[in-house]
């Protein structure tokens, strides 16, 4: 899917500057699209080498919370949860330990742990399939709440916004908070409905609960507040909370005997290499961006969607941060990459920026993960796994468009 959309960047970019060159006479259309490829490989680089000090930091400081057990025990948190929502997982089994170890690890924003752990708890839960090439409850189920993925600690996107200028690059975190546990909730309700999961137990009424109770807690704070004190709480709550992460993953590490300072090394090396490894991602995705761009198609896109937006009377600035939305359930890069030209064209701090960062935060790459998880257990018969994914996609991108005029509008 992504090598198709790749491509058709740069076809439809193509046939666009042809008609400008053949029926409008515009004979500078191929040089600008020769030099957007130009400028957008250059700043790609420019964005992953500028990542690399932050990547490292962050990673590093997660690296900590890793083996300070702070996953574990979210593991051991959750596990109660899944007991209830997977009845026909055995209790104790080892996917249960893998589930939750994903979970944790892709809320704390550890994308490199969090793969193979899903892939380890979709092969361990292929263990109990009856019907091996059919998605059973229990996958279907892992991989939904998998795709919506509350993210607690969106590293990646606040280190691309310090990277592209933005005055506080946390500020998004509250509204991506909001909207990732909205994308969540959706997700799990309709795989309920369609698995006549019993969401009616104490204890997963206890767990939804108290999640729920946190949000709308947040909720009616800043419901109480201005714009501009809500956007300044937002940023101050966030900080606070960010760097009590921090001081929590180091205090744990004390406690425990870990080497803190060894962890940290060990995950500011795999920062480092993370940002090398994006670069041939970010240009692949940066230059068709722009040549899509530079023609004029981008363009013509957002002025289609824009009438009809208006003409049914709405505010049109989200527009701009649709291709992020549009992108996200196909690609994680190619969505990343549109956030990032985003941010590029119309500001970190503008409206558009935050909302395409608070979009790239509420929800997972669903095709993707469908593939690589489903895939590695040899998987071909989905069943209802792509119709929650994308009720929890539309649900998390319908909640980031509202959160952000809640917030910056």
């Amino acid at each position: 899917m992504l090598n198709i959309i790749w491509m058709a960047f740069f076809l439809i970019a193509f046939v666009v500057a042809l008609i400008k060159l053949l029926v409008l006479g515009d004979q500078l259309i191929f040089t600008q699209l020769m030099q957007a490829m130009f400028e957008l490989a250059k700043t790609a680089f420019e964005i992953a080498l500028g990542l690399t000090g932050v990547l490292a930091l962050w990673l590093g400081i997660m690296k900590i919370g890793e083996r300070s057990g702070f996953i574990q025990l979210l593991t051991y948190a959750l596990t109660p949860l899944f007991q209830r929502l997977m009845p026909d997982v055995p209790k104790n089994h080892p996917a249960i330990g893998a589930m939750v170890m994903n979970i944790s690890a892709n809320a704390l924003g550890l994308d490199n742990a969090a793969t193979p752990l899903g892939i380890k708890a979709m092969k361990e839960l292929q263990t109990l399939n009856p019907f091996k090439d059919t998605a059973s409850n229990a996958q279907i189920l892992f991989l939904v709440i998998n795709t919506s993925a509350v993210t607690l600690f969106p590293v990646t996107i606040f280190t691309y916004r310090a990277q592209i200028g933005a005055a506080n690059p946390t500020d998004v975190f509250i509204p991506i908070l909001i909207a990732t546990y909205i994308s969540t909730l959706v997700g799990l309700l309709s795989v309920a409905w369609v698995q006549k999961i019993n969401l009616l137990d104490r204890v997963v009424l206890a767990y939804l609960g108290g999640f729920t109770a946190v949000v709308f807690a947040l909720l009616l704070y800043f419901s109480n507040l201005s714009q501009q004190d809500m956007v300044n709480q937002s940023s101050l709550i966030s900080n606070v909370i960010l760097f009590s992460l921090v001081i929590v993953f180091i205090t744990a590490a004390w406690i425990k005997k870990v080497n803190a300072y060894d962890a940290f090394i060990d995950g500011a090396r795999e920062g480092f290499e993370t940002a090398i490894t994006i670069i041939p991602y970010l240009v692949a995705m940066l230059v068709a961006i722009g040549v899509f761009r530079a023609s004029g198609a981008m363009d013509m896109l957002a002025e289609g969607l824009r009438h009809l937006v208006l003409s049914l009377g709405l505010d049109d600035r989200f527009i701009e941060a649709l291709p992020t939305a549009l992108m996200k359930p196909f690609s994680g890069s190619g969505a990343r990459a549109m956030m990032v030209d985003t941010m590029q064209t119309y500001g970190a701090d503008s409206f558009a920026g935050r909302l395409s960062s608070i979009v790239q935060g509420s929800t997972e790459t669903t095709f993707y993960v469908l593939a690589v998880y489903f895939g590695s257990v040899g998987i071909k018969h989905i069943r209802h796994a792509i119709g929650c994914g994308l009720a929890a996609d539309f649900a998390g991108i319908l909640a980031a468009i509202t959160v952000a005029y809640w917030f910056f509008g």
